[in-house]
Formats: C-alpha cells, sequence, structure tokens
C-alpha cells in the first residue's frame, strides 16, 4: 500500500489535461490506480480530480466562451496558463476533491 493514496489525484489531473477527457482517464487510470494497491474509497474520494481538461484552453467550449463574451472579461491571456477558466476550474477541482475525499475517510 502506498504511504500518500491520495496522490494519485494529481496523476489522474494531469492525464485528464492531456486526454481532455474524464471517462478516458477512469476507465485508463482505475485499474493501474487499484493495481498499485490504492484501496477502493481512497479511489472513490479523489474521482473528482479527473476533470482537468479546462487547464489547457483548446476545448472548443472554451474557445466558443471566449468569442461569445462581448465584454472582454472572458479572455485567454498571452500567457498559455493565464486564462479566465483557471482559477475557478483549479479551485472548484480542489475543493471537490478535499471534500469528497474527507467524506470517504469518515464514512469507509
Amino acid at each position: 500500500m502506498a504511504a500518500c493514496p491520495w496522490a494519485i489525484a494529481f496523476a489522474f489531473f494531469a492525464v485528464s489535461v492531456l486526454i481532455n477527457s474524464q471517462g478516458a482517464v477512469v476507465v485508463s487510470m482505475l485499474p493501474l490506480a487499484y493495481s498499485l494497491g490504492i484501496p477502493g474509497p481512497v479511489l472513490l474520494g479523489v474521482l473528482p480530480s479527473v476533470y482537468g481538461y479546462f487547464f489547457l484552453p483548446n476545448y472548443p467550449s472554451d474557445i466558443a466562451t471566449v468569442n461569445f463574451d462581448r465584454s472582454g472579461t472572458t479572455r485567454i491571456g498571452k500567457y498559455l496558463f493565464n486564462h479566465s477558466f483557471m482559477m475557478p476550474g483549479l479551485v472548484s477541482v480542489t475543493v471537490a476533491t478535499v471534500v469528497a475525499y474527507s467524506i470517504t475517510t469518515l464514512f469507509f
């Protein structure tokens, strides 16, 4: 068993950023994580971390949102990692993962 089983959440998030699909992350990474000896309740708790495709602004809905916003507040900055979706996405995924992990550690 791993010393920090919750750290698999970082791997889930990183793979999700690269392949832009929560379903593909679950199908490809859960068997790997389970074979590494990470308990099922931990995997259930870190499941919100599979949502990471907002991190790179290359998803069609992100691009469309920027184009539809006439006020100019939704934007992709001149650097790749400073767009309008970055902070809200990171905060919501982090909070959801911490809360879900806490719930699973309390009840399982």
